[in-house]
């Protein structure tokens, strides 16, 4: 017998402060308009939690009052400066809200946060309706429909055990012009049940890859390269230091933007099956270098003797925030690249260094006062105290940090950051050192965003280093699409490169990384970066585990094995191709680290920054691009792979075995450990 579960509907209308700016209405059928986040409520009927509601409705500029009405669930505390405070008890919900200024209503879920299962998948579809796979007997299960920002006006039919449940596409869906997407919560036996996520093509279910554009995030694959190690296209822009102070390692090597426009006619990135080219920070750098290296002697480092300086060629030390660097390109050969990248299908997103700036940049020259304190109250050096002082420790002695939670310093740190966008055809950020930069930096800029360009698609993926509270902290509708899920890549390398590890930890961690950030997040899932060492040098064990990876690539040459031990260097390509399947099977946007493609070894920065190789790969490394582009390029043609559920099916220490679910259709990966082997079928 079939029974409909009603919903609790919370009814409030926010009213939009007085004032002359003209807010953009937002057009609900753009292409690049992807739902409101919902909010994830840990209180109860005992105490109360607060939320930012710009986090949620960022291109709605400030509220002065609300009215709430609903029955028994969440009660509205009080509202005050776009501060929400809500007490209740463990219900899904939806808070319906109106903007008076605008006249446009949006519905935000309220999802309580509770223990996580895998308890939906999408199984058929017909013009008007969506059947969904019930995977366990519930007593009580509760959905919320919400398709873009508006609560579905038919409900869910669901009866108690019934293996299916069945959504009607409403009318005003189907009449839709371009992408939207359905987002299905639920809520059953005490525990959060995993979001479905349907995306929609001119009103009917997208049932074809041959539907997906560069636009659509979850289909996306980032290659990550720094500009100056990766192409020389323009020799006439090569500058080099040539400083006994600066080994070759640290200098510059004539990389540029001339040279990744040359590459993308060549074809590369297309043929890689890439998507979306995420490039090195462009801004100028010193020309002087700085920082050093710590000479060592016997085992111990002498911090007085400078071993090496470094020149900029990384980007990471802005001297202007806005200025490109002119040994890496031109303005003209820059609006070129952007250009030849959209003719090819890709999109570029550009690392914006906001946290800092470098001690002789003009703009702390005349605001000596922007940037954090360099010394604690305690009196201790404010160095690399990246979690006791995460939002003060400064990373260096030549680059302060700038102190963005005062509004004189964020207000023009967030404007130049879209300077990037105003000028240039970018496809949006990649940010660096989130986590030390505060909250209302990313509020301010997703804000200005969202009110600025409402109907063009910017991406914006972050950098954290933490448990998944805090990365998720900055993922929301109005700050960060994504962030780099660490938590997933440090599990997978210590499973695939350390004896005796068990695939249940990658199991566990990839069902936390859904719990926390949504069953169809677009985290970035990375083979590697500019700041790790080289997986398949600590697989091969030419690194090991224990050492200081940064000091290994100073010391000696780093290959893939310390011993040539060929059987052990198979073993390390097998463990490097396991990293290389979960990455592109699990739900994320796949990240691959220029190199990583082919197995470049190497240790730690700036030993994993060596020149890209085009030509001249082994026979193995051949091998293992050949599998890697395979691999691309079945996820880039696989639905289920792009917007399936993740669904375990056998979890043990050495073998796990899970689907990818899409409207019925399901791709099967399996990992054997005891092997390092992997099937997808």
């Amino acid at each position: 017998m079939k029974r409909i579960i009603l919903s609790f509907m919370a009814i409030a209308c926010l009213v939009a402060c007085n004032t002359t700016e003209k807010v953009t209405v937002v057009d609900r059928n753009a292409t690049t308009r992807n739902p409101i986040m919902p909010i994830i409520y840990s209180g109860g009927d005992d105490f109360t939690e607060t939320y930012h509601l710009t986090d949620y409705l960022p291109q709605v500029k400030c509220f002065d009052s609300l009215v709430f009405t609903t029955e028994p669930s969440y009660q509205v505390v009080k509202v005050e400066n776009g501060l929400l405070t809500l007490t209740g008890d463990h219900t899904l919900s939806i808070l319906s809200v109106e903007d008076k200024t605008t006249g446009i209503k949006y519905d935000i879920p309220i999802m309580p946060k509770s223990s996580y299962e895998v308890g939906l998948a999408t199984k058929a579809f017909t013009d008007s309706t969506i059947t969904i796979s019930v995977l366990n007997d519930y007593e009580h299960l509760q959905f919320r429909i919400l398709w873009q920002d508006t609560r579905a006006t038919k409900y869910v039919n669901y009866g108690q055990y019934d293996p299916e449940a069945t959504i009607t596409i409403e009318k005003a869906w189907r009449e839709s012009k371009g992408r939207t997407f359905i987002r299905v919560y639920a809520f059953g036996d005490g525990k959060q049940i995993n979001d479905l996520l349907i995306p929609l093509e001119n009103g009917k279910v997208v049932s074809d890859v041959k539907d997906l554009t560069r636009h659509d995030d979850h289909a996306q694959v980032l290659y990550s390269l720094m500009i100056d190690r990766f192409y020389n296209g323009n020799k006439a822009n090569d500058w080099k230091m040539n400083s006994p102070e600066v080994l070759d390692i640290v200098d510059y090597q004539g990389g540029d933007i001339a040279g990744i426009t040359q590459k993308i006619k060549d074809g590369f990135f297309n043929d890689l099956g890439i998507t979306t080219i995420w490039i090195s920070p462009i801004t100028q750098n010193p020309m002087d270098a700085w920082g050093y290296y710590p000479f060592k002697n016997g085992n111990k480092y002498d911090n007085t003797k400078a071993y090496t300086k470094f020149s900029g060629y990384h980007g990471y030390w802005p001297i202007y925030a806005t200025k490109v660097e002119k040994r890496f390109t031109t303005e003209e050969e820059l609006h070129e690249m952007l250009s030849v990248a959209h003719e090819h299908g890709l999109n570029v997103i550009l690392d914006y260094v906001a946290n800092h700036m470098h001690i002789n940049s003009p703009t702390l020259q005349e605001h000596p006062d922007w940037h954090t304190d360099s010394i604690l109250p305690d009196g201790r050096r404010n160095f690399e105290l990246w979690d006791e002082a995460r939002l003060t420790t400064w990373f260096d002695v030549h680059i302060p940090t700038l102190d963005l939670e005062r509004p004189e310093v964020c207000n023009p740190m967030t404007d130049s950051a879209l300077v990037w966008l105003e000028q240039f055809d970018f496809d949006g950020f990649r940010h660096d050192a989130c986590k030390h930069i505060p909250l209302n930096y990313w509020r301010e800029l997703g804000a200005k965003m969202k009110q600025r360009y409402p109907n063009r698609h910017i991406w914006m993926i972050g950098e954290t280093y933490g448990d998944p509270q805090l990365i998720g902290s900055y993922v929301k509708t109005g700050m960060l699409n994504s962030q780099f899920d660490f938590n997933i890549y440090h599990t997978a390398i210590d499973v695939f490169g350390k004896p005796e590890q068990s695939l249940k930890r990658i199991n566990s961690t990839i069902l936390e990384s859904l719990h926390a950030y949504g069953a169809h997040h677009t985290m970035g899932n990375i083979s590697g970066n500019h700041d790790k060492c080289r997986f398949i040098s600590l697989a091969g064990g030419a690194v090991s585990w224990n050492e200081n990876d940064k000091a290994a690539g100073w010391e000696r040459e780093i290959g893939v094995t310390a011993d040539g031990d060929a059987a052990k260097e198979e073993q390390a390509y097998k463990a490097a191709m396991l990293l290389e399947v979960i990455n592109l099977t699990i739900p994320g946007v796949p990240c691959i680290y220029q190199g990583d493609e082919y197995a470049e070894a190497g240790a730690n920065d700036p030993d994993n920054r060596h020149m890209m190789k085009f030509d001249g790969l082994s026979e193995r490394q051949q091998q293992f691009r050949n599998e890697v582009q395979a691999l691309v390029q079945l996820r880039r043609n696989s639905l289920p792979l792009i917007y399936g559920d993740y669904v375990p099916v056998t979890v043990t220490d050495d073998k796990l075995v899970f689907d990818r679910i899409y409207m019925g259709e399901k791709v099967r990966v399996t990992i054997d450990l005891a092997n390092l082997a992997y099937t997808i079928e």
